[in-house]
């Protein structure tokens, strides 16, 4: 079954306790962080302060996705904020393979997150050494975009690199994930549904994410 990670990038951060609450007593396996620095992507999210916080209001996995240049000055940062986790963008990483290397010495999983138009061959030479792929269905920077159709292709194209070398690689999809395209990318070969607008805007959060795992 998919694993079921809300952003919290979409959530009520005047109701920020409340809302890791109800992702506590949800089916959501995972709490997504997005972490956007102005540079890499136009918008400016939150840092290792906020990780911090709520990390510490779950058990959860946390599940953080820098969206920033230079993310190897933040690494141990967010490790000691509480990251499981630690994704770093191909197109931010002049040294990748080193990226990964510090984030595996710090204990947490390591993954690689490519923008729509960065091929998944890219990751050829990575692969064997990291956790997750995050291929983002948008354009990073801002919610509420919708899925690029795309993606769905590319996705089975990065399954059949993991399962040709036996890998234990998770693929997250990133971006316009909804109730009614999550069957499609979960049938192409995704591990975990990234969903932010489509759980946080919706009428009922809780019933939303127990219905994106019903389709899991």
């Amino acid at each position: 079954m998919a694993i079921i990670a809300p952003s919290l990038l979409s959530a009520n951060f005047l109701n920020l306790e409340q809302d890791c609450k109800m992702l506590n007593e949800s089916a959501a396996e995972w709490f997504h962080l997005d972490v956007m620095d102005g540079r890499f992507v136009p918008n400016i999210s939150y840092g290792p302060m906020i990780v911090d916080f709520i990390s510490k209001a779950t058990t959860k996995y946390c599940d953080v996705h820098l969206m920033i240049e230079e993310p190897e000055k933040y690494t141990e940062a967010f490790h000691k904020a509480g990251a499981d986790n630690l994704t770093v963008h191909y197109e931010a990483c002049k040294h990748l393979h080193r990226n990964i290397q510090q984030i595996k010495s710090l204990g947490m999983h390591a993954g690689v997150a490519l923008n729509p138009h960065t091929p998944v061959d890219s990751l050829k030479d990575i692969l064997r050494d990291i956790d997750l792929v995050c291929l983002m269905s948008v354009n990073p920077g801002f919610g509420g975009q919708s899925f690029i159709g795309q993606t769905l292709l590319k996705i089975k194209q990065l399954k059949e690199m993991i399962n040709e070398q036996l890998l234990n690689v998770k693929i997250e999809i990133d971006g316009g994930v909804t109730l009614e395209n999550a069957k499609l990318i979960i049938d192409a070969g995704a591990d975990v549904l990234v969903a932010g607008n489509t759980v946080f805007k919706s009428e009922n959060p809780f019933n939303t994410i127990a219905a994106l795992k019903a389709i899991s």
